[in-house]
């Protein structure tokens, strides 16, 4: 037989002027397995209902699978709703979308760190098929996807906004994002953790930074892209690969195509001396016409074959392979 779980109201409040979650009270759901379809045809109607009547700190993986629809609520995955896999059904057809920016919050000088669509702050947590966006447009800090958890993946999945789109965090935690497309204008991926992007599409709406690391001093890898394609809107042509948000910023750039967007000198300091001498930019067997490696800034680095074969998978994610368990998906 299923977990039962008694489902009520939002907060256990009366149902009187409240969103009654679609099953009814006391129906049986299988709370490792759960559905969202708009029509009312899963288990629940929006995404957050589901996490929220997901067992906590779990024993075995807990399954979300979420049908097509334009989904516009504010989602958060917490900390308790470890192991956690968000599956929807097709990556343009399922879209979690909000509209939160820095002034609209204003809740003083973090606000950008309320103002995410989706929230992750479980650990062991993977998403696929799905597009995560913020959609207050060129506005300010405005985050579509913020990650505080350690061993996250997202696989498939668009990630669309304006400024400070993806914000990664957690000064020891590895995040992988894999297959995804990610777009924004300043600063659009941003924050401490420790992130591979592979077979990426990174993708640049204005003349700005693409990167913000604020690596941890002493963190062997930030920011790896490798195999990804960076693009760019037609009228855009003068985009940094990244700028260090904190001294001891690390971002490399491994076989990736570059379009000419990119500026010949790459990267930009932030006006922070300290940072030419202690952060860590490079780049290794990129092409097209926006890699001018002989143009670069002095304090970047080009990466020898020896150095690049420290970039594996398992040296930047861990030499536990946490990812493979996600394969099934």
């Amino acid at each position: 037989m299923a977990a039962v779980a008694k489902i009520t109201t939002d907060n256990d409040t009366p149902l009187k002027n409240k969103q009654q979650f679609w099953r009814e009270i006391g129906q049986e759901i299988d709370i490792y397995n759960l559905t969202v379809a708009q029509d009312g045809s899963g288990d629940f109607k929006t995404i957050q209902a589901a996490i929220n009547a997901a067992k906590g700190f779990p024993d075995k993986p807990v399954i979300i699978k979420i049908k097509n629809g334009v989904y516009k609520e504010k989602v958060t995955v917490y900390e308790w709703n470890t192991n956690m896999s968000l599956i929807g059904e097709n990556r343009e057809n399922t879209i979690i979308t909000y509209n939160d920016f820095f002034d609209k919050i204003d809740l003083g000088r973090n606000s950008t760190f309320h103002t995410s669509t989706l929230k992750i702050e479980g650990n062991d947590f993977f998403a696929t098929n799905l597009t995560i966006e913020n959609t207050a447009g060129d506005v300010g800090q405005a985050v579509a996807l913020s990650i505080n958890a350690n061993r996250a993946m997202l696989s498939n999945c668009s990630i669309k906004g304006f400024q400070d789109t993806v914000y990664v965090t957690g000064e020891d935690f590895k995040q992988y994002f894999k297959d995804c497309y990610i777009e924004g204008s300043t600063d659009f991926i941003f924050g401490q953790a420790t992130v591979l992007f592979e077979n990426c599409q990174i993708h640049s709406k204005s003349n700005s930074f693409i990167t913000a690391a604020s690596t941890p001093k002493g963190v062997d890898y930030g920011y790896v892209f490798e195999n990804c394609k960076l693009t760019a809107d037609p009228n855009v042509n003068q985009v940094y690969l990244g700028r260090p948000w904190r001294t001891y910023a690390k971002t490399v750039f491994i076989s990736c195509y570059l379009e000419n967007h990119i500026v010949p000198e790459g990267w930009q300091n932030w006006e922070n001396k300290d940072a030419e001498k202690n952060s860590f930019y490079a780049e290794f067997n990129n092409s097209g016409p926006g890699f001018r490696p002989k143009q670069r800034v002095s304090w970047s680095k080009i990466l020898t074959e020896k150095q690049v074969k420290s970039y594996t998978k398992k040296e930047i994610l861990g030499k536990i392979p946490w990812y493979e368990k996600f394969n099934k998906f």
